[in-house]
């Protein structure tokens, strides 16, 4: 097989490359390890900054997204009981969006299949090879050991996807933070708790409140990284969301129904410098992990993608490597940023253990003097519904 660009992993971030490649006349192949109905089934972020949202309306993939996607122009910070509004909208004059990982995936996957484009699920024993000079992927398809011929490999493939490790471990910098608690996060078949997302700091812990449709929310607690799910009934999870997100002298807007998915969420702060090698590019997960707290993840790979596109159009399109070049250190740029916003949005609000009176009261001044300060406040905003592309 030949192709000019090999895309491994069928994400956000290599379906949108491969869409944006297809408009501008690039070829490309998508290969997936994993199956169709497994990709698309796999809950994941939910929050879409301004930018995703102008991105995935430019490539023409978000027909569903603008009809069933939720808009909202603030958010929620709650702590001591007390309820306080950062309003997005007001401060930047953008917005973000709820609308699940899995529903871009799937837009993305039916696009391609309608427009007829190479897309493989279920690839196994896939490898990059020659990745400083002509690089090739070999892989397995219905049984059958194929090679792929390409220009330019993508490596789309997450975390702990194949493309990362096949770097020479002495070309790359690694930057790891794990952090000393988890989310526990439910799926239930209730009305959300408000209609815009709730950030609560409690003595027992982070909550969060969000949703994934007008009858779905989806809830997290702060628990331990090693949780066992078995500890915690239904009971338990409820009885917490409750305290955790109460309002002083209120009911509480928690409203209950069947949880339908449970899970734990780990916190890790991860970076791979630089995110190319050769002809192999890195984007979204396999480069860059940040803690949900900044609700970041699917929006850095889309902004990762966006600049790998433009730069392979300049490259096949006889406008020379620069962009190329620039790749690794124009993304890298946004993502210390957000690395940075996620952080300071976590520091914020968990709590740690070895913590005493001191860092608790320090956590408290932090929360109040963002929602007393307009310029805080912006600051929060500015990097919540997304900064400005270089590119």
């Amino acid at each position: 097989m030949r192709t000019q660009v090999g895309i491994i992993g069928a994400g956000p971030a290599g379906l949108l490359l491969g869409r944006m490649l297809q408009r501008m006349g690039i070829d490309a192949v998508v290969l997936e390890a994993r199956s169709r109905d497994y990709v698309e089934g796999r809950i994941r972020a939910g929050l879409l900054e301004q930018g995703s949202v102008d991105t995935l309306t430019e490539e023409g993939v978000a027909g569903r997204l603008h009809r069933e996607g939720l808009a909202h122009d603030g958010l929620e910070l709650r702590f001591e009981g007390e309820n306080h509004r950062i309003e997005l909208t007001a401060l930047t004059q953008k917005r973000v969006t709820i609308y699940g990982q899995q529903e871009v995936v799937k837009d993305l996957i039916a696009q391609r299949i309608t427009d007829g484009l190479p897309l493989l699920f279920d690839v196994s024993d896939t490898a990059v090879h020659d990745i400083a000079g002509k690089p090739r992927i070999t892989f397995t398809h219905g049984g059958v050991a194929q090679e792929l011929h390409c220009d330019i490999i993508a490596g789309c493939d997450g975390f702990h996807g194949i493309c990362r490790p096949a770097i020479p471990a002495e070309k790359m910098a690694i930057f790891d933070r794990i952090y000393p608690f988890a989310w526990l996060g439910i799926l239930a078949e209730a009305r959300p708790a408000s209609h815009e997302l709730i950030y609560a700091r409690h003595e027992d812990g982070f909550a969060l409140a969000t949703m994934r449709s007008e009858t779905l929310t989806r809830m997290y607690v702060q628990c331990a990284p090693d949780e066992d799910l078995a500890a915690w009934s239904d009971r338990r999870i409820w009885d917490a969301l409750h305290a955790r997100l109460a309002r002083a002298g209120l009911p509480s807007q928690v409203n209950e129904g069947p949880i339908i998915q449970k899970g734990v969420t780990a916190m890790r702060s991860f970076v791979a410098e630089p995110m190319r090698y050769g002809r192999l590019f890195l984007a979204g997960d396999a480069a860059h992990i940040v803690p949900p707290t900044g609700a970041k993840g699917m929006n850095l790979a889309i902004a990762d993608v966006r600049i790998l596109a433009r730069a392979l159009d300049d490259f096949f399109h006889g406008r020379g490597e620069r962009l190329m070049d620039d790749y690794s250190r124009i993304c890298l740029d946004r993502i210390w940023k957000v690395q940075r916003f996620s952080w300071w949005m976590t520091q914020m609000l968990h709590r740690y253990d070895a913590d005493d009176g001191f860092e608790q009261r320090v956590q408290t001044a932090e929360l109040r003097y963002v929602c007393g300060s307009e310029a805080a406040r912006t600051t929060l905003a500015e990097n919540y519904v997304g900064l400005p592309y270089a590119v």
